[in-house]
């Protein structure tokens, strides 16, 4: 079964006022949770967004969660949004087939 990626705001951080703005996010906290049916794994950090002068302005509470992890993927870059769900697939790969097991002790019955 393909892997599903599905990248999340957990948590964002504000300016209360900035540029003539109210409540200017600076940091947001993401996750990304992978699974393939019967596997997950996740992952979690956190990217700094600058308000750039020219852009049109969204006040907080008309943000949606796309816009958002837009900006985040943006702010990781291509190559590191990659690297990311490259790192996911590898967890899944090895809960389908773990690279070191801990068999019982051949003396415990």
């Amino acid at each position: 079964m393909a892997i599903t990626y599905d990248w999340r705001v957990e948590q964002m951080e504000c300016y209360p006022q900035h540029e003539g703005h109210t409540d200017v996010v600076f940091t947001v906290h993401w996750r990304v949770n992978a699974a393939d049916g019967n596997h997950n794994a996740t992952s979690y950090g956190s990217v700094g967004v600058t308000l750039e002068p020219d852009a049109d302005f969204t006040p907080y509470d008309n943000l949606t969660q796309s816009q958002v992890i837009g900006w985040v993927k943006d702010a990781l870059g291509e190559e590191q949004v990659t690297r990311i769900e490259t790192a996911l697939d590898g967890q899944i790969a090895d809960q389908i087939n773990p690279p070191v097991v801990r068999p019982a002790l051949p003396w415990v019955a």
